[in-house]
C-alpha cells in the first residue's frame, strides 16, 4: 500500500505544501499602531497651575479639622465667681485705680486746713465749746475763718494738720462778709500756705471740694459742683445778711464754717460761711454758700487778684 507523505508546514523557501502538494505563500507581518494618549483631567491642570494656593488651603483645612476635633473632645469649663475675682485682683495689681479728683484736691489742701476751737480760758482747759475750720493763707500762721466761729470766745485754739496745737488771736474782722483773720502763736516748721485762686472764670457745674469739721468730726471731705454765683444769703426770717456768694452743693454742716472751698486743683476759691435750710434746722439740705476768696484776701490785707 502506498503511504501518504507528511509535509512540514514550514519551508526554507517560505512555502509549504498541502496534502495535495499545493504551494502557499506566508502572510507578511503587520505593525500595530500605539493607542492614543489619555486626556489630562481639568482638576490636575488646576493643581499644576496653583500649587502654593492648594498647599496653603490644604494646610488650613487640616488645622481647622484638628481644632474642631480638639474642641469636640475638650468641653469648655464654666467660669466661676472665683475665676472672676482672681481676674479682677490680677488686673488691679497691674493697673491700680487712680485716685479721684476730690481725693487729689484734698491731698493738696490738707496741710493748710486747721481745726478752730473755742476753749476754756485756762491753758489747761482744752474743753471744746465750739468747733469750726480755718485755712492757712500765710506760712507765718495767718488763718482765715468765719466771725461766727470765734465770736465771744474767751480763748481760741487751733490744731494744724500735723497735730501741732497753738493758741490764736483775732487780728482783724470783716463783718459784711462774716470773715475773721487769726494769727497762731506757734506754727509748725513745715507749715504750708494754701494757694488762692480768683473766682473769675468760674462756671456753673465746675467741680468743688469742701473741707472742714462738720459736727466736730474731721477733717472731712465732701465734693459737688458750683450751683450758683453772685448769690445773696437771706435768713429764714427774710433778712439779707450776705451778698456776692458762691452757691455750691458739696455737703456742709455746722463745723464746716470757715473752711476752704477748693477747685479740683486744690486752689481756694472761697470760705464756707453758711447753709440754707427753710425749716430753720441747722443741717444741710443741698445748698451751701461761700464768701469769694477776693473778699477774704482783702480782709487779710492781701492785694486783690
Amino acid at each position: 500500500m502506498k503511504r501518504v507523505a507528511l509535509y512540514s508546514l514550514s519551508s526554507r523557501h517560505g512555502t509549504f505544501a498541502g496534502p495535495r502538494g499545493a504551494a502557499f505563500k506566508k502572510a507578511p507581518e503587520v505593525e500595530t499602531p500605539p493607542p492614543p494618549p489619555r486626556p489630562i483631567p481639568k482638576w490636575w491642570k488646576f493643581i499644576a497651575r496653583y500649587p502654593r494656593a492648594i498647599q496653603f488651603t490644604a494646610t488650613g483645612a487640616i488645622a481647622l479639622a484638628v481644632v474642631a476635633a480638639y474642641n469636640g473632645i475638650t468641653a469648655p469649663r464654666a467660669i466661676t465667681q472665683r475665676d472672676i475675682d482672681a481676674a479682677v485682683v490680677h488686673t488691679l495689681a497691674k493697673q491700680p485705680l487712680a485716685p479721684s479728683r476730690a481725693a487729689m484736691a484734698y491731698d493738696i489742701i490738707r496741710p493748710s486746713v486747721v481745726r478752730v476751737n473755742q476753749v476754756g480760758l485756762e491753758e489747761s482747759d482744752d474743753t471744746e465749746k465750739a468747733v469750726g475750720t480755718g485755712v492757712v493763707i500765710d506760712e507765718s500762721g495767718v488763718i482765715l475763718t468765719n466771725i461766727h466761729v470765734v465770736a465771744g470766745a474767751e480763748r481760741i485754739a487751733v490744731t494744724f494738720a500735723d497735730g501741732t496745737k497753738s493758741d490764736a488771736h483775732v487780728v482783724s474782722v470783716q463783718y459784711e462778709d462774716d470773715l475773721a483773720v487769726l494769727k497762731a502763736v506757734t506754727v509748725p516748721d513745715d507749715l504750708k500756705a494754701a494757694t488762692l485762686r480768683s473766682t473769675k472764670g468760674l462756671m456753673l457745674g465746675d467741680e468743688v471740694v469742701a473741707v472742714g469739721n462738720p459736727f466736730g468730726i474731721g477733717p472731712s471731705v465732701s465734693s459737688g459742683v458750683i450751683s450758683g454765683l453772685k448769690r445773696d444769703y437771706i435768713t429764714p426770717k427774710g433778712k439779707k445778711v450776705l451778698s456776692n456768694l458762691i452757691q455750691f452743693d458739696a455737703a456742709a454742716n455746722p463745723g464746716n464754717s470757715g473752711g476752704p472751698l477748693v477747685t479740683v486743683d486744690g486752689e481756694v476759691i472761697g470760705i464756707v460761711t453758711a447753709i440754707l435750710n427753710p425749716t430753720d434746722q441747722r443741717v444741710f439740705i443741698g445748698i451751701g454758700f461761700a464768701v469769694p476768696i477776693e473778699n477774704a484776701a482783702a480782709a487779710a490785707g492781701f492785694s486783690p487778684f
